[in-house]
């Protein structure tokens, strides 16, 4: 019995299975520095003594981090497994250029990335209804008509109109009955006309 205990306690406190390498995937655009700071994970600690929630907590409060899997390689690794955050929209503030990802999260203000719609509504922002149903009809948009949009306008909830980069204007109305208009607007688009309404799915108009 007591060398079981004296194993245990080897295991629990000393060097057997101590921390050697930590390995970090998943990095575009955050330094791995960064990230390893925020872990903080002592080298040489045992490997029985890692807390992965608490180190999930830690680099996952960093704003640009959206999720990260922490997990224990035996002997001595622990693999980090980051999913950064990227951007879906973006508005413009006398601060700067604010990134919005998918989750409605602002996570930086930087210039943003070629391709992103810009975002024009009264209140923008994560914590803006108008912004979140905003961000519901973008998701919704056929893959082939996203990347023609060049700024997402919302005026309300019921009331978010896209801006094509060849000045047409699909008004798309509330997110709601998405998979339905998304379903219809593409077609819609061969048509001559420069507003198509597809707001009522089942009255489509052009003007």
């Amino acid at each position: 019995m007591l060398t079981v205990l004296t194993v245990m306690a080897l295991a629990w406190f000393g060097p057997l299975v101590a921390v050697r390498t930590v390995e970090i995937d998943g990095l575009v655009a955050v330094p791995e520095q960064q990230v390893r700071a925020a872990a903080r994970i002592p080298d040489g600690r045992s490997m029985l003594r890692v807390d992965t929630d608490a180190i999930a907590a830690r680099v996952a409060a960093l704003p640009r981090i959206k999720s990260v899997q922490v997990q224990r390689s035996f002997p001595s690794t622990v693999r980090l497994t980051v999913t950064e955050r990227t951007a879906t929209l973006y508005f413009d503030s006398p601060e700067g250029t604010h990134l919005i990802d998918a989750d409605g999260v602002e996570y930086a203000i930087e210039p943003a990335p070629p391709g992103i719609p810009k975002l024009l509504t009264e209140h923008p922002g994560g914590a803006d209804p108008v912004t979140r149903a905003a961000i519901r009809v973008l998701a919704a948009v056929p893959d082939g008509l996203r990347f023609q949009v060049g700024e997402v306008v919302a005026r309300s909830v019921s009331d978010v109109e896209l801006k094509l980069h060849d000045d047409r204007t699909v008004l798309w109305g509330g997110a709601d009955d998405s998979e339905r208009k998304a379903a219809v607007v593409l077609p819609v688009l061969t048509r001559p006309g420069s507003t198509f309404d597809v707001s009522s799915p089942d009255l489509v108009t052009v003007k």
